[in-house]
């Protein structure tokens, strides 16, 4: 195959890589998929053999079934596959999140997945990996989004936390199940009170102990030993789904706040119906997008899904060759906040 041809090119299944014959994140069935992280916008049912990072086995079996069919490597670790090589990095997006690195005929690229640039010690921090071409995400990609610091954010958090535990009621922080569950119990300050989460959150957090990541001792609703005093104390975790439902019915007067990236738009608070925002992401913000193309020493971009317009004309205007790829990912804030993105895009105006 000449080397003209691109290391990856979109199709109709996901993004291809011909020399190699294999899928990066496909949306629709493939002989061989890499994915890049376990989320269900980039990890779906279907596809005959998986590749993918170590620390995503737990999730993508809990998540795909245990029977799939699924080879694993170390950051760093390089195979080959019809003259690809490939290897794995860590994107610091979630556990087990990599990027995918693509050598073949002295050009090299790399496909970012989802990624944030700022360690939270629930997974391997981002790393910047030198290529010639970058694809990458632009879910955040505008410059009203600047993420606060971890310290900043979970100071916020527990002084929410522990002002509604002095009153007497039971804190429902709504937030997605895998990755930010997680990254909010290793950073809270568990000695305010009790935790319980929701039955989606659980097994997850299982995977991570697994993994080595210290997370507080957790406690389901239904447990035994929770009652109505307990959860007075509680900061209760539980996916978006939950709200409205039956089950928070048991937390009676309880104070609520929603944790996503799109706390940072004026108005998403009140759409969501919560009574606090926290502004908190896995993804990278404006300052890290940027921070973390301009470490890879690429020439050529291309951006995936996101702000996908408005990230292409900042590469463009500081002199490099940008594109977009066509894709069907999705993402778990858009999920959240499936509102947010226009008004986003009205609020950078």
């Amino acid at each position: 195959m000449p080397d003209t041809v691109d290391l990856v090119v979109a199709r109709p299944e996901g993004l291809y890589c011909p020399p190699g014959d294999f899928y990066i994140d496909p949306w629709r069935p493939a002989a061989r998929a890499v994915i890049t992280h376990t989320h269900s916008d980039h990890a779906r049912i279907g596809h005959a053999h998986y590749l993918a990072h170590t620390d995503s086995a737990g999730t993508l079996r809990t998540r795909l079934g245990a029977d799939i069919h699924l080879q694993t490597l170390a950051y760093g670790e390089a195979i080959e596959h019809h003259g690809v090589r490939l290897s794995l990095h860590p994107a610091g997006h979630v556990l087990g999140s990599a990027q995918v690195r693509l050598e073949h005929g002295g050009r090299v690229w790399v496909a970012s997945g989802d990624y944030k640039t700022e360690a939270d010690g629930t997974c391997t921090p981002f790393e910047p990996v030198p290529c010639d071409t970058f694809i990458t995400e632009s879910t955040f990609g505008l410059p009203i989004y600047r993420w606060p610091t971890q310290a900043v954010l979970f100071a916020e958090i527990d002084a929410w936390w522990r002002a509604n535990a002095e009153a007497g009621r039971a804190s429902v922080l709504f937030c997605y199940a895998f990755g930010k569950a997680q990254r909010i119990l290793h950073g809270v300050d568990a000695s305010i009170g009790p935790i319980v989460v929701h039955g989606a959150v659980e097994p997850l957090n299982a995977v991570y102990r697994a993994a080595g990541v210290a997370l507080p001792r957790t406690l389901r609703a239904t447990d035994a030993d929770v009652d109505a005093a307990l959860l007075k104390r509680a900061l209760v975790l539980a996916p978006p789904s939950a709200q409205g439902t039956p089950w928070m019915k048991r937390f009676g007067n309880y104070a609520d706040a929603f944790a996503s990236g799109w706390m940072q738009l004026r108005g998403t608070r009140r759409r969501r119906g919560v009574d606090r925002g926290f502004v908190m992401s896995d993804h990278a913000d404006w300052p890290g997008l940027q921070q973390a193309i301009a470490g890879t020493g690429a020439e050529r971009v291309f951006v995936t899904h996101g702000s996908v317009q408005v990230m292409m004309r900042w590469l463009t205007e500081n002199g490099l060759d940008a594109q977009g790829f066509k894709t069907e990912y999705g993402d778990e804030d858009d999920q959240e906040t499936p509102a947010a993105a226009p008004a986003a895009e009205e609020e950078a105006k």
